[in-house]
C-alpha cells in the first residue's frame, strides 16, 4: 500500500518519531506486481549507492533485501550471515549487497540512522545494520525515537545530527524509490529475500543452502 501524508503523520505520532522525521509518503508496498526480473535489473543499484562487502569482480553475487524491523533478517543476520561472511566475502569470492526494503516506519528510520552513520563506508553500514539487527527488540519495542539517538550517539553523531538524518526528506524519498523499484521490477514483496546472481530466494534459508547454491555457481 501507500502511506497517505495523513497516515504517514499519525504513523510517526504513534512510534515516537513525529519529532524526527519528515511527512511526505514512504512506500510501504505489500503487493508483487507482474513485470518480471533479469539479472541486469538486480545489478543496478536505483536511488541510493550500493552498501556491497567482497570484490566488485566476484564471480557471484548474493543481494539481499531487509527490513530492520523484520525478526527473519535479524535471525539471519545473527546466525548464518557470519558464516557466508568467513567463507565466501572474506574469501574474496563473492560480492554481498545489503538494500533496504522497510516494512513500516520504524524501520525506515533504523536505515536512514545506519546510511548517515556510515556515510560511503560500507563496512561501518554493516556493522551499524548488524548492531541495529542484534538490538531490534530494543528499539523497536521501546522508546525508538530515544533508541536511535542513544545509538547514533554511540557512533560519533551529535544529537543534532541523528535529528536532521530523521528529519532527511531527500534520503526517505531515495529509500521509498528503491523500495518501489524492488516491488515493481524485481516482485519483492517480503523480507528478507535474496537474490543469488539474480536468481530469487525468499525468507529464512540456512547457510547450507546458501553454500550449496554459491559453490554451483562458483564451480560454473
Amino acid at each position: 500500500m501507500i502511506i497517505t501524508r495523513r497516515a504517514f503523520t499519525t504513523a510517526l505520532s504513534l512510534t515516537g518519531l513525529a519529532a524526527l522525521a519528515g511527512v511526505s509518503p514512504l512506500m510501504l508496498i505489500d503487493q508483487a506486481f507482474a513485470q518480471s526480473a533479469s539479472a541486469a535489473d538486480v545489478a543496478k543499484p536505483v536511488s541510493l549507492p550500493d552498501m556491497v562487502l567482497g570484490p566488485k569482480d566476484a564471480t557471484v553475487t548474493v543481494t539481499e533485501y531487509a527490513s530492520m524491523t523484520c525478526p527473519h533478517c535479524a535471525a539471519f543476520t545473527k546466525d548464518v550471515f557470519p558464516k557466508i561472511k568467513e567463507a565466501f566475502i572474506d574469501t574474496g569470492k563473492i560480492r554481498f549487497v545489503f538494500r533496504e526494503f522497510p516494512l513500516d516506519i520504524k524501520a525506515a528510520a533504523g536505515s536512514m540512522l545506519s546510511r548517515c552513520i556510515a556515510k560511503d563506508d560500507a563496512a561501518k553500514y554493516f556493522a551499524v545494520t548488524e548492531l541495529l539487527f542484534k538490538t531490534q527488540d530494543d528499539w523497536v519495542m521501546k522508546d525508538t525515537a530515544a533508541s536511535l539517538t542513544r545509538i547514533g550517539k554511540q557512533a560519533g553523531l551529535s544529537q543534532e545530527a541523528v535529528e536532521a538524518c530523521l528529519k532527511d526528506q531527500a534520503l526517505l524519498d531515495k529509500i521509498a524509490a528503491d523500495q518501489k523499484f524492488a516491488n515493481e521490477v524485481l516482485k519483492v514483496n517480503s523480507t528478507p529475500t535474496f537474490f543469488i546472481n539474480g536468481e530469487m530466494l525468499k525468507g529464512e534459508t540456512s547457510f547450507e543452502e546458501f553454500s550449496k547454491k554459491i559453490t554451483s555457481l562458483l564451480k560454473s
